[in-house]
């Protein structure tokens, strides 16, 4: 059917006026408009609670076919579309719509999707009034507050790094990204330990901070849920050490130099912790030991 329409056209090309690249002859009725663009890329969906209100999935201009399909096929995306649903999702209670999401760039590490930009159209059903929808989608990430007692003194392990996207060198806690789909939080946490700080930790002398938020929530932070998906789980990890550790920590040169980490051990009393920098992990993870504390939720610190 293809090869017929093409032939078709293509032996009408040669009636086309002179410098017109569309025309339309009314002879017999007939009519046939020449494009040059080539057709997007589309899928349909629909979400099971939402049978028939189908969701056009669109590849933006540049978007290649393999990368269009890793975006729609990945774990980021999946997990966008599950949580529309949920309890306290945006279609939950039935007033919105998603009816199309516009595909816009997919960033790969490796095989798998680090980062993916979308757009979602979500409207009022009552009032067809839009609701803002761009989304940078990089998914689940964990985070570690390390704090070491040492003479008397509570002392915080931060990463010093150089981050493009605020054009700046930002004193932070050692974190990363969830590599896959198995949701392994806490491992991922001492994993990025192991790596950023150059000390290994035990699973179990692990505290998920952010589980003592209301179950509601989720039970992790959105940092900026105005423009990204991405979701913190935040971890303490308390030890004693002696003085002579902490000495060897402060300005230690750590990370993985394959992955372009150039990553610097800062050693800052606890104290002055909350004022030291404005990274917003450091700052919610003060918030919550905080509050933990006065609450009496934490284990206590064994010799």
């Amino acid at each position: 059917m293809a090869t017929h329409v093409g032939t078709i056209c293509g032996a009408l090309k040669r009636f086309t006026r002179p410098h017109s690249s569309n025309w339309v002859s009314k002879k017999k009725g007939f009519c046939c408009k020449m494009s040059t663009e080539s057709p997007s890329l589309t899928h349909t969906i629909t979400l099971p609670n939402k049978p028939n209100e189908p969701v056009h999935i669109v590849a933006a201009s540049g978007v290649s076919h393999s990368d269009f399909w890793s975006a729609v096929e990945s774990s980021l995306f999946k997990q966008w579309l599950h949580n529309l649903q949920t309890e306290n999702g945006v279609l939950a209670d039935g007033t919105m719509t998603l009816r199309q999401v516009l595909v816009q760039g997919v960033d790969m590490f490796g095989k798998r999707i680090g980062f993916l930009k979308f757009k979602a159209d979500i409207f009022y059903k009552e009032t067809g009034k839009k609701i803002p929808g761009i989304v940078f989608a990089r998914g689940p990430a964990v985070a570690v507050l390390i704090l070491l007692e040492s003479d008397g003194e509570t002392y915080a392990v931060l990463t010093e790094q150089a981050r493009v996207p605020v054009g700046r060198i930002i004193l932070e806690l050692p974190a990363g990204m969830l590599d896959d789909n198995k949701g392994d939080f806490v491992g991922t946490a001492v994993c990025e330990v192991e790596e950023e700080i150059g000390i290994k930790l035990n699973v179990e002398d692990m505290v998920d901070l952010t589980a003592f938020l209301d179950s509601k929530t989720g039970c992790r932070f959105f940092p900026s849920g105005g423009g990204c998906d991405e979701e913190i789980s935040i971890f303490l990890y308390r030890g004693r050490v002696e003085k002579e550790i902490i000495t060897q920590l402060q300005g230690k040169e750590t990370g993985l130099r394959e992955h372009g980490e150039l990553i610097k051990v800062c050693v800052v009393p606890y104290k002055k912790l909350w004022r030291t920098t404005a990274d917003c992990k450091v700052l919610v993870a003060i918030a919550l030991l905080e509050m933990a504390m006065k609450e009496g939720l934490l284990p206590t610190l064994s010799a």
